[in-house]
């Protein structure tokens, strides 16, 4: 399991690293007459490697237009050999199909929160900074943590924050949130960490911070993280021509079970080759330089003919 404090790629704006970013060049094996999705483009770190390496176009797809914006921006001087596309990473098929594009040789999707997101306070993820209660990736979509909150049943809550978030403490936690709501007491994201807090109990707190399973689960839960990537992955794989990749770097457990087992699955329907039967994670130096690499795990699949 990651936390939202360890995010999909990036340290920082000015010195942006995108996690695994050698290995996903290695297994795309950018070609200067092929076509790839980078379906999680955030600022924009694994298309211009992919672009450095010789691709001939990238598609670059985000649900965050801040993201976007940022990536069109660092990107510009690759001109029409990248695409920028405001959307969903789970409606891959709807994009290419509204682009005339009828496959591609390769897709990678980053799944999980952006550090751009992140360490922007405004956006409501972390717990370490005073914001709102938000948490969505897209805010032009979808209701915000706030008024998720709204009215929300203890059960249904601590089902969340058990399945998405791994918390043993799942209904104390609930129980403390919902009274909180209750006499709105919930007024930013520090509120609502130090509710968990108090609820959780000090026992883990040397370890990891006590918030930081039931924000994860928040954020999964306000932005239907696990059934996107379920929803994605069949799409991609549909897109891609014979012996074209798709590669998938998840952050916590959850979404990494899940392309692992629809991956062994296609395998052993021959609908795909493994190519990594083992994730690939970051080596020792990559996570030194950039701590929020530590959990993540790469894996790559090739479509059969």
């Amino acid at each position: 399991m990651t936390t939202p404090e360890r995010s999909r790629s990036l340290a920082s704006e000015a010195e942006h690293e995108p996690v695994l970013a050698a290995e996903v060049v290695s297994f795309l094996a950018p070609r200067p007459d092929g076509v790839y999705v980078d379906a999680t483009i955030g600022l924009g770190g694994h298309t211009a490697a992919l672009l450095d390496a010789g691709a001939g176009r990238v598609i670059g797809i985000d649900r965050d237009a801040l993201a976007l914006d940022r990536a069109r921006s660092r990107l510009a001087g690759h001109g029409d050999r990248v695409a920028f596309v405001h959307a969903d990473y789970r409606d891959v098929a709807e994009v290419l199909a509204r682009m005339g594009q009828a496959s591609v040789n390769g897709v990678l999707a980053d799944f999980g929160v952006s550090s751009l997101q992140l360490d922007d306070a405004g956006r409501g993820f972390s717990f370490r900074q005073e914001g709102p209660l938000d948490m969505r990736m897209d805010p032009s979509r979808g209701a915000a943590l706030k008024d998720r909150l709204a009215g929300v049943e203890e059960d249904a809550l601590a089902t969340v924050i058990r399945t998405y978030g791994e918390e043993r403490q799942a209904r104390r936690v609930a129980r403390a949130i919902v009274r909180a709501q209750t006499h709105g007491a919930l007024t930013s994201t520090t509120a609502l960490a130090a509710v968990i807090r108090r609820a959780v109990g000090s026992r883990t707190w040397q370890r990891i911070d006590p918030a930081t399973r039931t924000f994860q689960a928040l954020r999964i839960w306000v932005n239907d993280e696990l059934a996107g990537v379920e929803a994605f992955l069949p799409a991609a794989v549909a897109a891609l021509v014979p012996g074209g990749r798709l590669a998938t770097i998840a952050f916590h457990s959850l979404e990494d079970r899940a392309v692992k087992h629809t991956f062994r699955r296609w395998a052993a329907e021959g609908a795909v080759t493994l190519v990594t039967r083992r994730p690939v994670v970051p080596g020792d130096a990559e996570q030194a330089r950039n701590a929020r690499s530590r959990s993540a795990k790469l894996r790559v699949v090739e479509k059969v003919a």
